[in-house]
């Protein structure tokens, strides 16, 4: 292969602590399996004293891979490409052995003791309420967070807002039972592991001596215990060559922390930093914008990203009036294609996928999403609206009645409810509610006019009903005040409302909306065996990859940045809207030859403004 003499300078390099700032494009890990090979031959290094880690099964598989494919004469040479969870597993089941402990990884849905299973019993224990599913998976989250960062957890609930009520309580009981249990999650892989190279010299020992090399891909993504589990096992010889990109570090949300990467020559004086800024994947239009953009942010090197491939199309930033305005831009546009298989759409939450989805499949657009963890049918609000429905069918199910009575009007109360439940079940909740002792006059008119508005629910078409529930029986007005407890946004909320009423809007009957929902939500799961069609992603799941034409929607202020990040970017901390413009940058990166920002004038009828990311770059394209 044809290098550049930024990449050559890398692959030479032999000994002590070396950092590559590698922009996107850059083939980064091309030059990481390069210096692999250049160790071995022309240093003479044993293949098994090199470690090289990165950060998922895929990408330790596909540079295994990728090795094996260009050094065909090295096939029969082990060389070691692992997960840093992989990696530490290793080092836990020798020192478990060593002492005769036998733990139990936890992470299987197979697991009797399951860890999703775990933690909901945990909240319902402590909580004396069943957790939604986002909300576990921000349970879980949050857990790793935290110890990714090496926090102590009554610090970080103390110094955070967080929406997990009794957060520090459930933390504790799940570390109980996994510590009296011998079980063991992802993330205590590295905490034990860290503990153990910090209090067993002899396995400590046997590792640093196995280890001459280690090599570190995607480093600007590694969290603070897997940077000290590697800097551990590195010294005192400190042959460590970390391959990164600061402006691609998106992954604060999960604990990764790029400060020992900007800080790398203060912890290793002797450092050298090697610099790969040419770009062989984008065009020369993208490339110059992409550069001067990432520029903006201050916590970051100063790197000068070029490219010598020519000028094709510039930048497009798409404005329309409303998301269904979006959608018909993409599917004209899509139309006009024959193959979509290096197409893109990304967005910045999975929320924008929904309404999305039932767009292209009525318009016979194929597609291929990547990273849809939860389900049409599971998302709570979409359960919501399906419990005010089967009420609205059934006025004696108390079941359904029971999940939404305090998100309605009336001002129904859970003592209530418990009262109904000893009552025959064969009449209306409601008329079980008027037989309440002591109700007064004008609370009994209250509970009539609920039961007529049911009743009147039951006979409308889907799309109507959903109005009707929104406005009539004031879910709306139940989601515009628990929208911050839920640790969302109300306008996101409103979103997915949108997008149901978008997918009843089509249907003439709620069996008709119900296998509507089941049909979407089957195609979106078979998706993946789409190969000709256009990719929807969230950017944080496409990073690493590329297409020849990529179109960002949902640009909107406050949900791309995020008010969060706004919010505290006015308070003086810049580092989560630097973040959200990394984010921004990597989703521009993707792009080849063909880049659309769309964004949108009005969302859930409401005026909003531009993501000031669009104004950054038009001063950009009026500058150039």
């Amino acid at each position: 292969m044809n290098f550049n003499k930024q990449q050559l300078r890398a692959i030479r390099h032999k000994n002590g602590p070396a950092l590559v700032l590698a922009v996107p494009g850059a083939g980064k890990t091309t030059v990481l399996i390069h210096r692999t090979y250049n160790l071995i031959k022309k240093y003479n290094i044993n293949s098994l004293k090199i470690l090289s880690i990165t950060f998922s099964k895929s990408s330790a598989k596909d540079m295994k891979n990728r090795f094996n494919n260009i050094f065909t004469e090295l096939h029969n040479i082990p060389v070691k490409f692992s997960t840093i969870h992989s990696f530490s597993y290793t080092i836990l089941r020798e020192y478990a052995y060593k002492n005769n402990i036998k733990y139990n990884l936890i992470e299987s849905p197979k697991h009797p003791q399951y860890k999703n299973k775990l933690l909901k019993e945990i909240y319902l224990d402590i909580n004396r309420e069943y957790i939604t599913e986002e909300k576990l998976e921000g349970l879980i989250n949050i857990i790793g967070y935290v110890k990714n960062m090496m926090f102590d957890i009554n610090d970080f609930v103390q110094n955070n807002k967080v929406d997990i009520r009794n957060l520090k309580e459930i933390y504790n009981a799940y570390e109980k039972y996994k510590t009296k249990n011998f079980l063991i999650d992802f993330d205590d892989m590295l905490t034990y592991t860290l503990n153990i190279l910090n209090k067993d010299k002899y396995l400590l020992t046997k590792c640093r001596n196995k280890y001459d090399y280690i090599q570190v891909d995607e480093g600007q993504d590694t969290s603070k215990i897997q940077m000290e589990i590697i800097k551990t096992l590195a010294f005192p010889k400190n042959n460590l060559f970390i391959v990164a990109d600061d402006d691609q570090s998106i992954y604060g949300f999960r604990g990764a922390c790029p400060d020992d990467m900007l800080n790398f020559q203060k912890i290793y004086p002797n450092a050298k930093i090697f610099y790969m800024e040419e770009n062989f994947r984008s065009s020369n239009n993208i490339v110059n914008v992409c550069n001067n953009f990432i520029k903006q942010n201050t916590l970051r090197y100063n790197k000068e990203l070029f490219t010598k491939n020519r000028n094709i199309r510039p930048i497009q930033i798409v404005r329309t009036e409303t998301i269904i305005d979006e959608y018909e831009y993409l599917v004209r546009t899509f139309k006009k294609y024959g193959d979509l298989s290096n197409t893109a759409i990304l967005y910045r939450n999975n929320i924008s996928s929904l309404g999305l989805i039932e767009y292209l499949e009525r318009n016979s657009i194929p597609f291929y999403i990547r990273d849809m963890k939860i389900s049409l049918f599971n998302h709570w609000i979409v359960k919501d609206i399906l419990a005010f429905l089967n009420v609205a069918y059934d006025d004696t199910n108390i079941f359904e009645f029971e999940k939404i009575y305090y998100k309605t009007k009336g001002y129904i109360y859970k003592k209530y409810i418990n009262w109904i439940k000893t009552l025959s079940y064969n009449i209306s909740v409601f008329d079980r509610l008027l037989q309440y002792p002591g109700l007064r006059e004008d609370y009994k008119e209250r509970i009539n006019e609920l039961k007529i508005d049911f009743k009147r629910l039951s006979k409308l078409k889907p799309y109507e009903a959903i109005s009707f529930i929104e406005k009539d029986l004031k879910y709306e007005k139940y989601l515009k005040e628990n929208s911050i407890k839920f640790g969302y946004t109300y306008d996101s909320l409103k979103t997915i409302l949108f997008d149901l009423k978008l997918i009843a809007k089509n249907t003439s009957n709620i069996e008709k909306f119900l296998e509507r929902l089941k049909y979407l939500d089957y195609i979106s799961y078979k998706s993946k065996n789409k190969k000709n069609g256009v990719t929807l992603s969230t950017i944080h799941s496409a990073k690493g990859l590329e297409f020849k034409k990529v179109y960002m929607i949902d640009l909107i202020d406050g949900d791309f940045p995020t008010s969060n990040s706004i919010e505290t970017f006015e308070n003086g901390q810049v580092n989560l809207l630097e973040e959200e413009r990394r984010l921004f940058y990597v989703g521009m990166t993707r792009a080849k030859e063909v880049l659309d920002l769309i964004t949108t004038e009005y969302k859930n009828e409401k005026k909003v403004d531009d993501s000031r990311f669009l104004m950054e770059l038009e001063s950009i394209f009026n500058n150039k």
